[in-house]
């Protein structure tokens, strides 16, 4: 097994609170990108949006995750992340990629503020274009797929715990 493990999803996918608690179930640490992000950059996802736009963002999150050299931690990118192959790759080396799946349906009844929530976007582009553009893209980079719709996720967490303890 690798030493970290990284949570891939969409917006809504619950990959920060599932790795928080994933984090403690397995006696790891836990680290948030959109977070770091935010540190590092002094201003939140949405304001770096505003002034700089969505492929700005996007590469300052790929800047971030090349940046990471860490062990034993639980990692949850932004649901963008997938866009840079070079943060991938960097990510494939050093952890094993979970891809929360959680349907399109689910997503949009998690999000309400889809216009303010900080998404690497274009101005221009629904949610359902972004989910389907990006699905692909999460199944490519993905180690294990666990199935998030319709649970917990503590539960989801269990689930990524026992597969990887397993494997």
């Amino acid at each position: 097994m690798k030493s970290n493990i990284t949570l891939i999803g969409m917006p809504g996918a619950g990959k920060s609170t599932t790795g928080i608690i994933l984090a403690k179930i397995l006696a790891m640490g836990f680290i948030d990108t959109d977070v770091l992000i935010q540190i590092n950059e002094q201003r939140t996802l949405q304001q770096i949006l505003d002034i700089n736009g969505y492929l700005a963002l996007r590469r300052i999150e790929e800047q971030e995750i090349l940046r990471l050299n860490v062990s034993h931690q639980v990692i949850a990118t932004g649901g963008s992340a997938i866009y840079s192959h070079a943060a991938m790759t960097h990510l494939q080396q050093i952890s094993t990629i979970v891809f929360i799946d959680v349907d399109y349906d689910e997503l949009r009844r998690r999000i309400d503020n889809f216009a303010t929530r900080g998404l690497a976007c274009a101005r221009d582009q629904s949610f359902a274009d972004l989910y389907w553009e990006r699905l692909p893209l999460y199944e490519r980079y993905a180690d294990i797929t666990i199935k998030g719709a319709n649970r917990s996720q503590e539960q989801v967490a269990l689930e990524i715990a026992a597969t990887i303890e397993s494997s």
